[in-house]
């Protein structure tokens, strides 16, 4: 009994060290529609879920307080239960932990007008990224890996490289399954649209502020605020180099909306009148249309 109860001991300290990457969780709303069949889509979070948090996407050995928090807010906007296809908007944020502290801070936030798919119950979500012929494993599978870019982009620069070309190489195959979302000459706020500018060289600044601003930034808060709040206020200084070397890029803007709340927390009557000012002016010159909420920083 008591060579059983180490090896149970054992087995749940290996799980601990090798837990998967994605802590998900999905919700499905059914407001829109009517008639709904509920085990339908109980199956279809069930199944989701169980697709983003069931396998390893990397070879990084990650702990279980190491998962990303990913959440997923399905809104079935149109089901079409004789063809099976689902037409949906979705919402998606991941956070990650700011070291020393209690506190989660939002690192990706987007909403997918174009998440459309076929599901039935007895479907088995599987994934070969060597033949991609599902929309939804290739919508789901394209999340983990822009989550996963972004997370490791935050922890060391350009660290998410690899976990973006393997999204770049979803989005060049889903193109052929006919849905929308995929192409490049649709939307620059489509699935395309944002991964190639993200990557794009002259973008580069970007990514190297997503690093500044959490690692530099966030994370040296709990020991140093000032420092962290200084580096802080250098990744801001890299956004409005971005937001003016590529003025089209919708980036900069879906930062501030991300970050809007917490900008305010850093800085409202806090370091000096002339860095207020300015990190005013940057947020403004972005996004003009919430300066009621830029206004509280400079307070």
């Amino acid at each position: 009994m008591k060579r059983i109860l180490l090896l149970f001991i054992s087995l749940l300290s290996l799980s601990a060290l090798h837990a998967q990457e994605l802590n998900a969780k999905v919700v499905v709303n059914t407001a829109k529609i009517s008639n709904t069949k509920k085990e339908v889509f109980d199956a279809l979070k069930e199944k989701m879920e169980a697709f983003l948090n069931e396998r390893r996407w990397t070879q990084l050995e990650v702990k279980e307080v190491e998962r990303i928090s990913m959440n997923m807010n399905l809104t079935v906007n149109k089901w079409d239960e004789g063809q099976n296809l689902m037409e949906c908007t979705m919402m998606l944020s991941s956070s990650r932990p700011v070291y020393g502290s209690s506190y989660s801070t939002t690192l990706y936030n987007v909403n997918d007008a174009d998440f459309n798919f076929n599901f039935q119950t007895t479907d088995q979500l599987t994934w070969n990224p060597d033949n991609i012929d599902n929309n939804l494993t290739a919508l789901l599978a394209y999340y983990a890996y822009i989550i996963l870019g972004y997370d490791m982009d935050s922890m060391s620069p350009m660290g998410g490289t690899a976990y973006l070309q393997q999204a770049e190489d979803i989005v060049t195959k889903a193109q052929n399954l006919g849905f929308t979302g995929w192409q490049s000459f649709n939307d620059p706020k489509n699935r395309f649209g944002l991964l190639n500018d993200y990557m794009d060289g002259s973008m580069e600044g970007y990514r190297q502020l997503i690093y500044q601003y959490h690692r530099k930034g966030l994370d040296q808060m709990s020991t140093n605020v000032e420092s962290g709040r200084q580096a802080i206020s250098q990744a801001l200084e890299l956004l409005d180099q971005v937001r003016h070397a590529r003025a089209m890029s919708q980036l900069p803007i879906l930062f501030c909306e991300t970050k809007r709340d917490e900008l305010i927390n850093i800085y409202q009557g806090k370091d000096t009148r002339e860095v207020r000012n300015r990190i005013y002016d940057i947020l403004f010159g972005i996004n003009p249309s919430m300066s009621e909420h830029w206004d509280k920083i400079k307070n």
